[in-house]
């Protein structure tokens, strides 16, 4: 792989300038927040590396925020992929929002990237199994038959997304800590499936 010299830092090869570039992105963000927006010049100097390198590898800051996305996602899929036992619709809630909660930069990158209106992003790449999933809930009695379940992907894709950067501020106005709200969401989150015996 080719070698590139930053001013003032180390070589690095390609696959890991790119990587440093979009760990900066991140970091910004988190620093930042969305509204601040990302300035590329600001990245490249917070990864270190040569400004003219962000455009070699991404071209603009909608492709970079794109592949920090998803090179985010691909982490967040390996660490929350369900197990291999069939896990109750509260329990895939919980599960799914103590993932959301854990990668609260991903959302910060979905909201920029809609924000930016990319048309290419998907906010439900598994959309037809977990349809699939809400109907085998209801056939067996774990979710009201006359829940809409289009209603219900919808509003859980929201709070997937939603929550996580909302958090801190929801914590704020109830009195609360965040990680104490994180367990109340998380709690209710399981009790959203039927009632144990």
């Amino acid at each position: 792989m080719a070698k590139s010299r930053t001013p003032g830092g180390p070589s690095m090869d390609s696959e890991q300038t790119a990587r440093s570039l979009e760990r900066a992105a991140l970091e910004l963000l988190a620093r930042d927040g969305v509204l601040k927006g990302l300035n590329l010049r600001e990245v490249a100097d917070h990864a270190g590396v040569n400004r003219a390198l962000v455009y070699h590898y991404f071209g603009s800051r909608r492709d970079l925020l794109r592949a920090a996305l998803r090179h985010n996602v691909r982490q967040r899929i390996m660490s929350v992929r369900m197990q291999d036992e069939p896990l109750g619709f509260g329990d895939r809630m919980k599960h799914a929002l103590r993932g959301c909660i854990r990668y609260v930069s991903m959302y910060r990158l979905v909201a920029l990237l809609v924000l930016d209106g990319d048309s290419t992003l998907r906010l439900m790449p598994d959309l037809p199994r977990t349809q699939q999933r809400l109907k085998q809930d209801q056939a067996e009695g774990a979710l009201d038959p006359e829940i809409d379940p289009v209603a219900l992907h919808a509003m859980m894709v929201s709070l997937s997304l939603g929550y996580p950067m909302l958090r801190t501020q929801l914590a704020k106005e109830f009195g609360l800590g965040v990680r104490e709200l994180d367990e109340r969401m998380l709690a209710l989150a399981e009790r959203l499936g039927p009632e144990k015996p």
